[in-house]
């Protein structure tokens, strides 16, 4: 699970092939480190307004993005002196007296078959001042997603950042059949890991997805014609088409910023090298030409410029080509080596792979501006870091007594979270999607 060192590039693609446990592709999330002073917030059950039991208890959902962002310390339900609901009275006293600032209400309604309503409203309790509701009218099978948009609209409200609760998480699954062989799965989540489902089934690996800028399809390497090509798959309907199948490696795709362009690594002409594809036409521009390995390409969000790894300077770090006068400047200098580049969506900051002097791989981030960097985590086999789409955190892969799984880090250092698969697993190549809408 140990990131390749650079000279062993073009095998990198297949190290997943000699990786043989068994997983199960359940995720849950755990807390490791939190902002020890997280805003105190009460999110009530919210009233249920039908027969039996609700679909989904909404509040709970909320309550746990809330804690997840490591920025909130929801009170216990055990805890409330009420239980308000919109259209009735806030008792604003009942949590004041428990010193709690804000408070989330609100209700859930069937108007039909199969539909809900759901209303939720935001209050300042020490001002006795609604700062934000909204209502929802949807499906059972959209409710999860309302509780996320509803923790976006907290998370908006009182940190004056857009929430990115209502996103998904791709990343890829290995498990052993009943045969002794290995399997993979690329499986999609939502940004909480729940609702996972596979998206692509394949007997041989799959490496390196990477979203359209319109969350709406993805780009991946398949070696299910037992070598690596590159593929778009529309996530809605399944339908995918062959992008690049050249001789060699055919490696690394992300999609530039207004998606009419696909960045890759191609070895067609001898060496590892970076190329911009135009979607359209098919037509390719090659990017680099230099005797070490180019490889790993990231878009800056602005789409005038590209990071990729290159060896070129003695040791594996991270270069900027600049597509107005085809200028290459080297952004890493700390550390032996720095890989797989990601830019923010701000585009102030790199997230890489930072290899130190005692041989850990670790997830950093690096300020463009001032070139400062800063390493996040203390785990050693770190690899294949990706923003959120509202730049607060990264998710990430590691391994965790020896086995793999997804984590995640918030760009300052203070909260990260590990999601745990349920029984032995191996999970990697986590890519977060943009915002949905």
């Amino acid at each position: 699970m140990k990131p390749r060192p650079m000279p062993r590039v073009l095998i990198a693609l297949l190290f997943l092939c000699t990786l043989a446990v068994p997983v199960q592709a359940a995720l849950t999330i755990e807390i490791t480190r939190g902002v020890e002073a997280a805003m105190p917030i009460a999110v009530v059950p919210f009233a249920w307004e039908g027969s039996g039991a609700p679909p989904l208890d909404v509040a709970a959902v909320v309550e746990a993005d809330l804690e997840r962002s490591g920025q909130f310390a929801p009170l216990p339900r055990e805890d409330m002196l009420s239980r308000p609901s919109p259209g009735k009275p806030v008792q604003f006293r009942d949590w004041r007296l428990l010193g709690i600032p804000h408070l989330v209400i609100g209700r859930v309604v069937p108007v039909g078959v199969d539909r809900y309503v759901v209303e939720f409203q935001l209050f300042d309790v020490f001002r006795a001042k609604a700062l934000r509701g909204l209502r929802y009218t949807v499906p059972a099978a959209r409710l999860r997603s309302v509780a996320h948009r509803i923790s976006d609209q907290v998370y908006e409200a009182l940190t004056g950042i857009r929430g990115a609760f209502d996103t998904r998480i791709v990343y890829v699954v290995r498990k052993t059949g009943p045969d002794g062989k290995s399997r993979y799965t690329l499986e999609l989540a939502d940004a909480d890991a729940a609702n996972a489902r596979p998206i692509l089934r394949s007997r041989e690996p799959i490496l390196s997805p990477a979203w359209s800028p319109d969350a709406r399809r993805l780009a991946y390497v398949s070696f299910e014609r037992k070598r690596p090509e590159i593929f778009i798959q529309e996530i809605a309907t399944g339908k995918r088409e062959r992008i690049a199948s050249f001789e060699g490696l055919n490696g690394a795709p992300v999609f530039s910023p207004d998606g009419k362009r696909l960045a890759l690594v191609l070895s067609k002409d001898g060496n590892a090298e970076i190329y911009v594809m135009d979607l359209a036409t098919r037509k390719l521009t090659r990017i680099t030409r230099h005797w070490a390995i180019d490889t790993e390409p990231a878009w800056a969000p602005d789409g005038a410029s590209l990071a990729f790894v290159s060896e070129r300077g003695g040791s594996p770090q991270v270069y900027r080509y600049y597509f107005a006068d085809g200028r290459i400047e080297r952004l890493t200098f700390d550390g032996k080596q720095n890989l797989r580049p990601h830019f923010s969506p701000d585009g102030r900051l790199l997230t890489c792979i930072n290899l130190d002097e005692q041989g850990r791989y670790r997830v950093a981030v690096l300020e463009l501006e001032t070139g400062i960097m800063r390493v996040l985590t203390d785990t050693k086999l770190d690899e294949s870091p990706s923003f959120a789409p509202n730049g607060s955190m990264i998710i990430y892969a590691t391994e965790i007594r020896g086995k793999g799984v997804l984590a995640a880090v918030s760009v300052d250092g203070r909260v990260r979270q590990t999601f745990q698969v349920e029984g032995e697993g191996d999970v990697r190549e986590p890519s977060w999607s943009p915002f949905l809408d």
